[in-house]
């Protein structure tokens, strides 16, 4: 269960953010607005949510999940593979000293990782080898892991920004794959629901204390998702999507 969630408030200099999504400048005003309904979103899950403030000289902050990873049993502060957003890490530290005591914040030193590319699937991660995650990068954040118990797997990704752009764990062995992870051998031990092409974006939903969080405007795969026996919520995220950020990007849950 997700106790804790953090998130930080977009800034207006989010039109500045790094984009390939090529869907025009966001709306400041419109992404606030979704931002008070992702945190409404949270808060109906149960989660306690603490909101940082914006910071202008980063305009991708909002994306809080890329500077860190947040386990049961420690934070690992990333090393974003996007020079711009690299000075964010010593601001989320900060904020995680709240909830770690200091001896469980851990750093990665050698290469880069960002936490768009970590899916956790209970004590076993999933990591995503793209443009902005490396090799380095991934050793390093594997070598953490086991000294908590933890195991990591590192996959290609080729075609999407993250691996969690086209793959996502829900509970209870069930995965959501779109693109090139469609029938990937590294996930055949989970049952695997495909999203259809069109729908892509869908496929970062947010599995949080039961409740599954969906883009909203995607009705086939918000079905597929309720079919499974899951409650839905759906939030617009159409603001964060101009600069590539889906659900899970915006908060760090733990």
């Amino acid at each position: 269960m997700f106790r804790n969630v953090i998130v930080r408030r977009p800034s207006r200099s989010m039109i500045e953010g790094i984009t390939t999504a090529d869907l025009g400048l966001p709306d400041y005003d419109l992404a606030l607005r979704q931002h008070d309904q992702y945190i409404q979103a949270m808060e109906a899950c149960g989660a306690k949510v603490t909101v940082l403030p914006a910071m202008e000289e980063y305009p991708d902050s909002c994306f809080v999940e890329d500077v860190a990873v947040v386990t049961p049993k420690c934070a690992i502060i990333t090393n974003p593979g996007a020079p711009s957003r690299n000075g964010e890490k010593a601001y989320i530290v900060e904020a995680l000293r709240a909830f770690y005591p200091e001896e469980n914040i851990e750093y990665i030193t050698e290469g880069t990782i960002e936490g768009g590319d970590v899916m956790m699937v209970g004590d076993h991660y999933y990591v995503g080898l793209s443009r902005r995650t490396n090799e380095a990068g991934f050793e390093n954040f594997r070598r953490i892991l086991e000294k908590y118990g933890m195991t990591a797997t590192a996959v290609p990704v080729r075609g999407v920004l993250h691996l969690k752009t086209g793959v996502d764990y829900l509970s209870d062995n069930r995965l959501l794959a779109a693109g090139e992870f469609i029938g990937q051998p590294v996930f055949s031990q989970f049952d695997e629901t495909p999203i259809a092409p069109e729908e892509a974006y869908a496929v970062n939903c947010l599995f949080v204390n039961g409740k599954v969080l969906v883009p909203a405007g995607f009705p086939k795969t918000e079905k597929a998702v309720r079919d499974m026996g899951y409650e839905t919520i759906q939030i617009d995220t159409s603001e964060y999507r101009k600069i590539d950020g889906g659900p899970s990007c915006l908060s760090l849950r733990f």
